[in-house]
């Protein structure tokens, strides 16, 4: 099945958002994100900060450009998996192609040390890891035909999404993205003596 063709209309403003999302993360990165207001990354960007808001819902928000997706793609990967291909495997299929780019993105040490050295966007990954935990969970409740709230499906999604900074500072990112999904589909057993 193939997708309809995006419009001009569309396109015209994903790369606005687009535009939008690069300077600013270009001004925090060189200037500090309290530094920086919405009105400079407008400027930056050559929108007006009305534009600005009709993309993003705050300054957060600018620093997270792909929270929408991200959830988008948490659903799709449960519900849009191929005949026969468990949960488990969809979302290990699903980490592995979106993660792995980014976690090789030569910004990404920026972009962390950008988050965890401001307050305001430590909390908003916070509640943003939460928001996607919940629609994940959901999506895999949903799959079972349980209550959105059962722990099975919560704890599966708390787990999924804690694997790219598990194997963040390993050498083989892919390696341990699948020693850890091994380890959901088959339970953690001690490791051998060395």
């Amino acid at each position: 099945m193939t997708e309809p063709p995006i419009g001009r209309r569309e396109r015209k403003k994903a790369a606005t958002r687009q535009a939008i999302a690069d300077a600013a993360l270009r001004l925090f990165l060189e200037h500090g994100y309290d530094s920086v207001g919405v009105r400079d990354v407008a400027e930056a960007a050559d929108v007006s900060t009305t534009t600005v808001f009709k993309h993003f819902t705050g300054k957060e928000a600018l620093v997270f450009d792909r929270e929408q997706s991200t959830d988008e793609g948490l659903v799709a990967a449960v519900r849009g998996r191929a005949a026969g291909e468990s949960v488990l495997d969809a979302l290990r299929r699903h980490v592995l192609d979106t993660w792995l780019p980014i976690a090789e993105h030569p910004q990404r040490e920026q972009f962390h040390q950008l988050v965890d050295s401001t307050p305001a966007l430590r909390a908003y990954a916070e509640r943003m890891w939460v928001r996607h935990t919940g629609t994940l969970a959901a999506a895999v409740a949903d799959e079972f035909g349980v209550d959105h709230g059962n722990l099975a499906c919560t704890a599966l999604a708390r787990f999924v999404l804690e694997v790219p900074a598990l194997a963040q500072g390993q050498k083989d990112r892919r390696a341990a993205v699948e020693e850890l999904f091994g380890i959901l589909a088959n339970g953690w057993r001690p490791p051998p003596r060395t």
